[in-house]
């Protein structure tokens, strides 16, 4: 069933995604060669909780961090170790959720390590961009989900890049996965409409090569099939009186 919220709902939302906000804006600043992604984890669990929020992610169906870190191939749910440390040149994706007086926030970045390739910087930035292209696309009791997965698609494939099909958006609120999906991909005209009072995560991830994916034996870990680089970047939004609001921005 899906849920719509009330004002009074999605200010606390605001609240628990400004905070989502704010970590990965403090990752970002600490993303260098040498730091382990497990101090990476503690770095974003630290300032969670000092917020008076919750990480999300810890301990959810057994996940043991508070953020996903994923490098290079891993399209996303890396999981941070004390012996993997960030190299010059790889790309990065985190991925960020924080429960916030009982409302949840989720948002990732994914960015580069020092300096590195121009074809991994464009695939960052088109991903990014395939997001704001499926903002643009969303007008509210009109837009059905086909038609934002649709403007994703589109643009990301116009770059000769995979749509990972295999892991979706999802509606967002008193619990981190609520109805509906949300794909990266579709067709125009076809799925629900995108109503006022609804809160979804919309999260293109974007492979350099083949949109197909190989689920690792850690039970959580997703990689590119070709180990190409893949890209992954997210925010909560909230569709209100007044069209679109990207909460975690």
């Amino acid at each position: 069933m899906i849920s719509i919220k009330s004002k009074e709902q999605i200010q606390l939302m605001r609240r628990a995604n400004q905070i989502v906000r704010d970590t990965l804006n403090l990752l970002i600043e600490h993303t260098r060669e040498g730091i382990t992604t497990y101090e990476l984890d503690r770095l974003a669990h630290d300032y969670i909780t000092k917020q008076g929020a919750v990480p999300s992610f810890l301990g959810y169906n057994g996940f043991p961090a508070s953020i996903c870190v994923s490098i290079d191939c891993e399209v996303v749910h890396g999981i941070p170790s004390k012996k993997r440390r960030l190299e010059e040149g790889q790309i990065v994706s985190y991925d960020v959720g924080a429960i916030f007086e009982g409302w949840n926030g989720d948002a990732a970045r994914t960015v580069g390590v020092g300096i590195i390739s121009d074809q991994c910087q464009r695939l960052i930035d088109v991903t990014e961009q395939s997001f704001f292209e499926g903002v643009k696309a969303i007008v509210p009791d009109v837009t059905r989900l086909g038609d934002l997965g649709h403007a994703i698609q589109r643009y990301a494939e116009s770059f000769g890049y995979g749509v990972v099909r295999e892991l979706v958006g999802h509606g967002i609120g008193r619990h981190m996965h609520e109805e509906p999906d949300v794909p990266n991909y579709g067709t125009a005209g076809h799925g629900m409409r995108l109503t006022k009072g609804m809160t979804i995560a919309i999260e293109p991830m974007i492979n350099m090569g083949t949109e197909k994916v190989d689920f690792m034996s850690d039970g959580w870990t997703v990689k590119t099939r070709d180990r190409k680089p893949s890209a992954h970047y997210e925010n909560t939004i909230a569709i209100t009186d007044n069209g679109v609001e990207i909460l975690s921005l």
